[in-house]
């Protein structure tokens, strides 16, 4: 028994790992789990004093165990049963399956990540491509929604800064969890949208065990209050225009809404509007050949960032622009419950999109290449100058705070630098061949000008606001 044994020394090594591996998870790895677990614990207690909507323990439970809860759902076993006798395979093949698409969907939220870290890199993001303006007044109501309540966020989408952008401005309000398309499974990517809340979906699935798994996660989260953001044009608009409605997360959050009990669904419709969108030319090259194929290379995607870094650094680059944000209606569910007998998806979408359309803020490079693109050819600055105090004085504009000199000043230098304008001895005018790129532009705009906007008499009569 007390004989030496001679041992290899890779052996002893092996021997001696297997046995610290062992020591540290069953007896070091828990206790340090614990003590980090109390701090962050404490950490999220004070943060969500200075929060508006404090984060949900929904938001904060481990990731393995909201897992754990999709799978063993009545809904997704009955789901793994059918999906078992469809393809043949035995049940707890299916049951893997189902398992495999909940830790696809689940993230793994870190509030000091995202607070330390997502929210400080999407403010400085923001600032340094844009003049960012929000108009405060229209938020004011968002304050009086019911605590107890799940907010969603809808939005319209205009480039891939939309969720950048939106993160930054509801920092101060909560932790936003958005629907991310495939494109960013990629590593270390999606780790980061992982840790900041984000969950990532199929778009194109039509595997009925996938989108129950899915519908349960994204009910399981509105019931638990987590503050959602959501884009029901499913992709980045191709022309500039808001497009048809995707219905999914939508129908599966009206599915297992109960207005007499449980807590209420308030859509809070955001309108995002920008006088550079950074991925224009690849959405409407996309347009033009009708599939929705961008073909921006990944070495683009790295290369754009870099070159406009450096030329920042010289000193030799400036913003994009203005980006406008305004708040419209919010839609309880409840009360649109009450007022409709029938609550069908599709009307609850129209009436989110028709407030987020009717809240999107009119900017100068929208509003100017919608007044060029209408004139037909040349126009004069006096000219555009003119038609922009009319719509100053008749409309309801948003974001529309400088004076119409100001506004055609600014509009016109955003599109001769890109080249979509040229200026001439006759005035202002459309640059050949970049007709698809200034319609994009207006047609950010167009639906908040269906009728020709007032003549006014001289310019010593504007009257701006």
């Amino acid at each position: 028994m007390f004989r030496t044994v001679e041992l290899p020394l890779w052996l002893l090594v092996l021997i001696l790992l297997f046995a610290a591996v062992t020591f540290l998870s069953h007896f070091l790895f828990p206790s340090v789990r614990w003590f980090f677990r109390r701090r962050m614990e404490r950490a999220v207690a004070e943060l969500n004093k200075r929060l508006q909507r404090p984060i949900e323990p929904f938001k904060l439970a481990r990731r393995h165990d909201t897992i754990q809860r999709i799978v063993y759902d009545r809904s997704v076993l009955e789901a793994v049963t059918e999906h078992a006798r469809e393809e043949g395979v035995p049940e707890t093949v299916a049951l893997e399956r189902a398992r495999r698409y909940a830790r696809e969907i689940v993230p793994s939220f870190s509030a000091m990540l995202y607070f330390s870290f997502a929210t400080r890199a999407a403010r400085w993001l923001s600032e340094k491509l844009y003049t960012v303006r929000v108009d405060e007044e229209s938020g004011q109501a968002i304050r009086e929604i019911d605590p107890e309540a799940t907010v969603i966020f809808v939005m319209n989408h205009r480039s891939n800064m939309d969720y950048v952008l939106v993160t930054y401005l509801t920092a101060e309000r909560s932790a936003l969890s958005y629907a991310v398309g495939e494109w960013a499974r990629v590593w270390p990517l999606s780790w980061l949208i992982r840790s900041i809340g984000g969950y990532f979906i199929r778009r194109k699935s039509r595997n009925a065990l996938y989108r129950r798994v899915l519908a349960r996660y994204v009910q399981m989260a509105t019931d638990g209050g987590v503050t959602q953001g959501m884009f029901p044009e499913g992709g980045l608009s191709l022309d500039g225009r808001m497009a048809q409605p995707k219905l999914g997360l939508l129908s599966y959050i009206l599915a297992e809404f109960n207005p007499e009990e449980g807590r209420d669904v308030v859509f809070v419709p955001v309108a995002l509007n920008y006088d550079r969108v950074i991925e224009d030319r690849v959405l409407t090259e996309a347009a033009a050949s009708g599939e929705r194929r961008f073909r921006a290379s990944v070495l683009q995607s790295i290369w754009f960032p870099i070159r406009y870094a450096w030329r920042r650094w010289r000193k030799k680059a400036v913003r994009f622009g203005q980006a406008g944000v305004r708040f419209g209606e919010p839609m309880s569910l409840r009360a649109y419950s009450e007022d409709h007998v029938h609550v069908e998806v599709k009307g609850v979408a129209r009436e989110l999109l028709a407030r987020v359309q009717a809240a999107i803020p009119v900017l100068p490079v929208p509003l100017i290449a919608w007044l060029v693109l209408r004139a037909g050819g040349a126009v004069s600055r006096a000219e555009l100058e003119r038609q922009v105090a009319g719509i100053q004085q008749h409309r309801q504009s948003s974001l529309m705070g400088q004076d119409a000199a100001a506004i055609v000043d600014t509009g016109i230098a955003g599109l001769t630098t890109r080249r979509v304008l040229v200026e001439g001895p006759e005035g202002v005018s459309l640059a050949p061949g970049q007709d698809a790129l200034a319609a994009y532009y207006a047609n950010s705009v167009a639906h908040h000008f269906k009728a020709e906007p007032p003549e006014i008499p001289a310019k010593e009569n504007f009257a701006t606001t």
